[in-house]
């Protein structure tokens, strides 16, 4: 049931991404493309991801599902943990536009790593900083302005 719950979600925030795209102003001059196509091509992307899932939903549904002994008793570090990831995005937010676009990602990520990924210290440090610049030299690619904050770039 949860699995149906999240892909009528991801229908109804697609549709609304593609809504909210569609408001953007058209440019006539400057890129053929304009500023529509980067939303668009994630917006396609959602609604492909969700019938991803409507597939592994029905094919889930010909398999027979083993019944489970004994229900899990409530556990309240799923909760503390869901706060905690999302305490840690508002910070994220908060200093995105101080730090910038590479420093402030790869804090982010670092910090989610450390903790999802205990003990693992070199290859949290290089996969954070090394997505987060990346990242943003694939952005300065394809054109997008992104918070420079403290570096000089």
């Amino acid at each position: 049931m949860t699995d149906r719950v999240i892909f009528v979600c991801t229908l109804i925030l697609a549709g609304i991404y593609f809504y909210a795209t569609e408001q953007l102003p058209s440019l006539e001059i400057g890129d053929p493309l304009g500023p529509k196509a980067f939303p668009r091509l994630l917006g396609i992307a959602l609604v492909v991801t969700a019938f991803i899932l409507l597939l592994e939903i029905m094919r889930a549904k010909r398999k027979p599902v083993p019944r489970a002994e004994k229900a899990e008793p409530f556990d309240f570090r799923i909760y503390t943990i869901v706060a905690g990831v999302t305490a840690w995005t508002f910070g994220y937010f908060l200093i995105f536009e101080r730090l910038g676009f590479m420093i402030a990602t790869a804090i982010f990520l670092l910090g989610l790593m450390a903790y999802f990924h205990r003990g693992k210290w070199v290859s949290n440090v290089l996969s954070a900083f090394g997505f987060a610049i990346g990242a943003y030299f694939l952005f300065k690619l394809l054109g997008v302005q992104l918070a420079p904050g403290v570096l000089p770039l």
